[in-house]
């Protein structure tokens, strides 16, 4: 398995958000998670890319334990809340800056996971202008830009409208084939359902299989 949650808790002040939980995760499947607002689902993400760490237990990413063999969950890509980005600057300029940080993706790769996203790189509007729709694609962007064999996308479809929706679903589905291990979080049990082949609700600091 590529993703192991062992015993994984997390408590803020005396709040239990997430209790004891243990799931492992695969390459080619993509898991869905449902539930209400405050369910811990965001929390749950935190924890595996290493923005947040467990009160208890602990998250494996490639054998790695996150935050204690590295800082930061390895060769994942993350959309967690809104993503980023300078809005004075084109969406290839954006990625371009965010590529410099790791020196491994070239022009070609930015241009072709812009394209991938249903954006043209050779637009001009700065993205500050961009409709939530077009953030949202460029964020997808951004995360899958590395090539990564982890991604994590909380909330991938908001602010996308029908044809997005369906656009993103075909990138997935195309990504899974590539290998990759896909967790998704979002509101609409609807688009979980329709995008992903494992379905998990987390009620009550426990992550339940729903389908």
């Amino acid at each position: 398995m590529i993703v192991e949650l062992e015993n994984l808790s997390k408590k803020y002040g005396e709040n239990l958000i997430l209790d004891n939980i243990t799931a492992s995760f695969d390459r080619k499947t993509i898991y869905g998670l449902i539930g209400t607002n405050g369910c811990g689902k965001t929390t749950l993400m935190r924890c595996i890319c290493g923005f947040s760490h467990p009160s208890k237990g602990k998250a494996v990413v490639l054998g790695k334990v996150v935050g204690v063999d590295c800082d930061f969950a390895p060769s994942t890509g993350i959309i967690i809340e809104v993503p980023g980005f300078l809005p004075h600057h084109t969406a290839r300029q954006n990625l371009s800056i965010l590529a410099s940080v790791s020196g491994k993706v070239d022009k070609e790769r930015i241009d072709q996971v812009i394209r991938m996203v249903g954006l043209n790189p050779d637009e001009k509007k700065a993205v500050g202008k961009f409709s939530l729709g077009m953030r949202q694609r460029l964020g997808i962007a951004q995360a899958i830009m590395e090539n990564p064999d982890v991604l994590i996308l909380d909330e991938p479809f908001n602010g996308l409208d029908k044809q997005g929706i369906a656009d993103i679903h075909i990138l997935l589905q195309q990504l899974k084939e590539e290998g990759k291990c896909i967790l998704l979080a979002s509101h609409s049990s609807q688009d979980i359902a329709q995008a992903c082949d494992i379905v998990y609700e987390v009620k009550e600091g426990k992550i339940i299989r729903s389908n």
